[in-house]
């Protein structure tokens, strides 16, 4: 399986313009013989980063931070709008199967005017197969995204093997980690703003606990990206390059090892083909939902209904 990996960002709270550059990414990883496309979490239209970097974002009733989040309202990604239609027909013609991450707003009926932080997951006939919302969002991420639930905690099914994902700390979420791996996952997508160390530790840790595949996604952020109507905290140093997000794109094996070390500072399109099937031999010595699980000793249950 081929898998196109793609480390760089958005255009920043612009939805028609990140449209255009994620298609002409699906066309260009297609002409490479893509099997799999993956973008980073929240990649529509923008991963609210601003929440870490930029002074005041947690004051009451502040006019910049209430435009900013309804900027995030009206550029994400919903099920059913002109922006997805046209996304699906993009990934329908270019024949892949694609794990994105979006800023997903309810703009009508139960639970309207709430975000998730969603990956949705499509088949090569660009129709949804899996639409996953964040458990849990991650302290400062309160303030924008609404708790997620569990109908997503699933796997997959394709020619080249079973593929599942989640978003950022719910890596560091054991009784998440373990309802997927009760999937049977050979490849898992492990969505991230960008992949610093301990995201490299929990991704690895996932590939070895898992015995699957994993690729870590991480997305490429300079700050003059940043809202206009915020400021940058002056508790934040940002590096000489002006990154605030720097990728780390990678990949690990079912055993733990380091397939593609994380690449940092680079906006590219990674390319690894592996083949998943490999995994299947790791699991002889340790199969979580199998024969090293007690199942006569621990019990889990997982609500998959829909909250709204």
């Amino acid at each position: 399986m081929r898998i196109a990996i793609i480390q760089d960002g958005p255009v920043y709270l612009n939805a028609k313009a990140t449209l255009e550059k994620t298609i002409s990414f699906i066309k260009t990883a297609s002409n490479e013989g893509a099997d799999l496309i993956v973008f980073g979490e929240n990649w529509f239209s923008g991963y609210p980063v601003w929440l870490d970097v930029c002074s005041d974002i947690n004051l009451w009733d502040h006019e910049p931070v209430k435009e900013v989040w309804q900027q995030t309202f009206e550029e994400g990604l919903s099920v059913g709008s002109s922006i997805m239609l046209q996304l699906q027909e993009a990934i329908k013609e270019a024949g892949t199967y694609m794990v994105m991450g979006a800023n997903e707003p309810i703009k009508s009926g139960k639970g309207n005017g709430t975000i998730y932080n969603t990956i949705f997951t499509f088949d090569t006939a660009g129709q949804v197969i899996n639409h996953h919302r964040k458990l849990m969002p991650t302290y400062t991420e309160k303030l924008v995204h609404g708790l997620g639930d569990g109908a997503g905690l699933n796997v997959m099914e394709t020619p080249h093997g079973r593929i599942g994902s989640l978003i950022c700390w719910e890596h560091w979420m054991p009784l998440t980690r373990q309802a997927m791996h009760d999937e049977g996952e050979d490849l898992h997508i492990a969505l991230w703003p960008f992949a610093k160390e301990l995201h490299q530790l929990a991704s690895r840790h996932y590939a070895h606990e898992g015995r699957c595949f994993v690729i870590a996604v991480g997305q490429v952020m300079h700050e003059s990206e940043l809202p206009s109507q915020l400021k940058l905290s002056d508790q934040i140093k940002i590096p000489e390059s002006g990154l605030i997000m720097s990728g780390g794109c990678a990949v690990y094996g079912p055993d733990g090892s380091i397939v593609k070390p994380p690449a940092y500072g680079s906006r590219e399109v990674i390319y690894v083909d592996l083949d998943l099937k490999l995994g299947i031999k790791e699991r002889m010595n340790l199969s979580v939902s199998g024969h090293y699980q007690r199942d006569d000793v621990f019990n889990l249950t997982v609500n998959k209904d829909r909250r709204e």
